[in-house]
């Protein structure tokens, strides 16, 4: 048996769920991970709505992940409201890295180190299928939203800002 090239798509062959891993070109410059992704794998079957970014937050009792479309900022206040948080702010960098064992920009809701409280955007269930991190920079991986959900144990809200 083969091994899985990453923790995330790992747990996705271990629940036997349907994915598709795409990759595409990672340039080291780059600033914004989630814009280089949306450039890369938006097109005609995929909008840059269906590509989310794992954000990962730290609250009173300790980090959690949000998941949301690319295109839209976290409302840190929506998100901490939907997992029972009270308020929360943008984790560490070096934190976050050591929770969920990935990099920046490649840390995904699927197969990390320590299981955190996660919330997926709600507009996920809107499409048959989304994007998120595979676990490696310039890796993604489609999926069902009602299986990312279900995978990364998430509850689901509206937790974009409205800006």
């Amino acid at each position: 048996m083969t091994r899985a090239a990453t923790p995330a798509i790992a747990a996705l062959v271990k629940a036997s769920v349907a994915h598709e891993v795409l990759r595409y070109h990672h340039d080291r410059r780059s600033e914004s991970y989630g814009d280089e992704a949306v450039a890369a794998l938006a097109g005609e079957s995929v909008v840059p709505e269906q590509i989310f970014k794992t954000l990962v937050i730290s609250g009173p009792s300790g980090l959690a992940v949000a998941v949301l479309p690319v295109p839209w900022m976290l409302s840190l206040k929506a998100a901490a409201a939907a997992l029972g948080l009270g308020k929360a702010t943008m984790a560490e960098r070096a934190a976050a890295e050591r929770a969920t064992g990935y990099v920046l920009g490649g840390i995904s809701p699927l197969g990390q180190r320590k299981r955190l409280p996660t919330v997926v955007d709600s507009s996920a269930l809107r499409f048959d299928r989304v994007l998120c991190s595979a676990g490696k920079r310039g890796w993604d991986v489609a999926l069902s939203p009602e299986n990312l959900v279900r995978l990364a144990q998430a509850v689901t809200a509206d937790i974009r800002a409205l800006v």
